[in-house]
């Protein structure tokens, strides 16, 4: 069910609230533009936006010597996310990035398909995870079935999932192919491990028990298809020989040694010899499935296999579900009903026009869903979602305007650096298993009611506290023209554009909170809280605070409100 005229310009707190799902925060200028062309044209405006990617800021960054850490591909993922003007590209200042959908897609996508600089190989390697989230952005809108073939091969998933030079079965070694990959491909990035309605409930038993729907035998037979694989022959060796052949399938000098080696950016390729083409593998078995009972017969190469493989975990039921209630979850509420996620299961399944897995039609059908552009009555006290950390931070910067003086952008990474205050940085979560669970229910209420809260597992007794000192820093720091603060005066930091409001704040202190009612809450702010604010604001004046009144006052209220229960589950 689809809200009614998608096309018809919404008012400024629908308008607002859309952008607070779809986007890393709303401004003003964005909520006048999705007024003016309604929410399906904003859609189809950012569809055809230009993708922005952070390769060729990494390029263009490599004369700075931070070629072994994650500075600059954190600093260009945050460039894209706000917006802002980007300084490695042509036209700079006036060369802002507009494809917020896609990057706040590729953002969700990057908390499903997960890999992670953290506690792996990968620690270093900027440019391969860059290549990395540059896949996930331009696949963002498009097919699912693209997305996980071009998942599968990229060399930073092979490194963190240990597929790549994963080889063949030898009895006499006892050697058998790793099984990684084949688990958390199944497990987390398609069908789950239980068997789903077209809702996304579990399918029961006659006992009452939840269906597998896999078990060894199948990780097995996948782990044998994705045998064979490594790293791409561009740039492979010396020239004196080819070391992604056969007999150097192993050697040191075939692995992607520089931090900016097509290796790491481009597609693995298969190696024949390596790849299991001998043995019948048992895949996903279930209706209608092209296999025949799910076996896929020996004799194929290892391209012809692996598609087979991804082609029968794509068209497996679970997947619509699967993937649709998660996207549900990372951009509009922890608890879907299941009437939503059939809606948008069914898009998955067929997009209209008899294409499966179209993900741009999915993701308008969870954002025009009549669940999604309204609360569903009697929901109002278990819809929406606690936002996460760093959205909090992206909504700050892009609602106030933050600017630097240099156009780079440091706050990720100035000591001690952001992710360590607030626990998320992109690609950067503990294990596969993202920084939360979707499936992850808060003791107390919520798990008293059945209700998931996933982005709840994040908010550690420690971060809980952490979060707002930072957000603390960067409200009472963070401004332009301040000086006042370590590294505040850093040209590459950030600063809010606190100056803006001031007057404002001093003159008619409710229109300000009405203004970040908007911005902030998409006008859902309380009476309570508005009250609360407004006497604390008032409190603030020329006799005590002098000619800076105007901004503590701002400062003030925009601390208040980040860390407040009601804006902090975004409903």
């Amino acid at each position: 069910m689809i809200a009614p005229g998608p096309w018809i310009s919404p008012s400024r707190t629908d308008a607002a609230r859309f952008l607070a799902q779809a986007t890393f925060g709303a401004s003003d200028a964005d909520i006048a533009h999705l007024q003016r062309v309604g929410y399906l044209g904003w859609i189809n405006e950012q569809a055809a936006a230009a993708v922005s990617l952070e390769k060729p800021y990494l390029d263009w960054d490599s004369p700075t010597g931070d070629n072994n850490n994650q500075n600059p591909r954190r600093e260009i993922w945050t460039i894209n996310a706000l917006g802002s003007p980007d300084p490695s590209r042509a036209g700079y200042p006036g060369n802002a990035h507009v494809d917020q959908l896609r990057q706040r897609m590729a953002f969700a996508l990057s908390e499903l398909f997960v890999v992670s600089d953290q506690n792996s190989g990968l620690s270093y390697q900027q440019w391969a995870l860059g290549s990395y989230y540059d896949v996930l952005a331009k696949d963002a809108f498009a097919n699912y079935r693209t997305l996980l073939e071009d998942v599968t091969k990229h060399p930073a998933m092979g490194n963190y999932l240990s597929m790549i030079q994963n080889r063949k079965a030898d009895a006499s070694l006892n050697i058998h192919p790793d099984e990684n990959y084949a688990r958390e491909v199944l497990q987390l990035f398609s069908i789950g491990l239980t068997q789903l309605n077209a809702d996304g409930t579990r399918q029961l038993d006659a006992n009452g028990q939840p269906v597998p729907t896999y078990g060894q035998t199948t990780v097995r037979g996948f782990a044998a298809v994705f045998t064979g694989w490594n790293y791409t022959n561009v740039g492979c060796g010396p020239s004196t020989y080819n070391c992604c052949d056969a007999d150097h399938y192993f050697d040191w000098g075939c692995a992607a040694i520089d931090y900016n080696s097509p290796r790491w950016q481009l597609p693995m390729q298969p190696i024949e010899a390596w790849h299991d083409s001998t043995s019948d593998k048992q895949l996903l078995n279930y209706p209608g499935v092209a296999l025949a009972n799910g076996v896929l017969v020996h004799g194929g190469d290892a391209q012809a296999e692996m598609t087979a493989a991804l082609d029968n975990i794509f068209n497996h039921p679970n997947v619509g579900p699967f993937v649709g209630r998660q996207l549900i979850q990372r951009l509009v509420t922890s608890n879907p009903s299941p009437a939503y996620v059939a809606r948008v299961a069914a898009v998955f399944n067929n997009n209209g026009s008899g294409v499966r897995g179209d993900l741009l039609a999915v993701l308008k059908a969870i954002l025009l869903d009549a669940e999604a552009r309204s609360i569903p009555p009697g929901a109002a006290d278990s819809y929406g979602k606690l936002r996460e950390p760093i959205i909090k931070f992206t909504h700050l910067w892009r609602a106030m305007a933050a600017r630097s003086s240099s156009g780079r952008i440091d706050n990720f990474n100035t000591y001690p650096a952001l992710q360590e205050w607030i626990g998320q940085a992109p690609l950067a979560s503990g294990s596969v298993f993202n920084f939360f669970s979707p499936f992850f229910v808060q003791p107390g209420e919520p798990a008293q009611r059945g209700l998931k809260a996933p982005e709840f597992q994040i908010l550690t007794d420690m971060y809980a506290l952490n979060t707002p000192d930072r957000l603390y820093h960067e409200i009472f720091c963070n401004y332009s023209g301040s000086g006042d603060c370590w590294a505040s005066d850093d040209p590459g930091t950030i600063q809010n554009n606190i100056q803006r409001d001031a007057a404002l704040a001093m003159s008619n202190p409710g229109q300000l909170l009405d203004q970040y009612n908007l911005l902030f809450m998409s006008g859902q702010m309380s009476g309570y809280m508005r009250g609360v604010i407004l006497d604390r604001i008032n409190k603030i004046t020329s006799g005590n605070r002098g000619a800076s009144a105007g901004m503590f006052r701002v400062q003030h209220a925009l601390y208040l409100i980040l860390n407040s229960p009601e804006y902090s589950i975004q409903k």
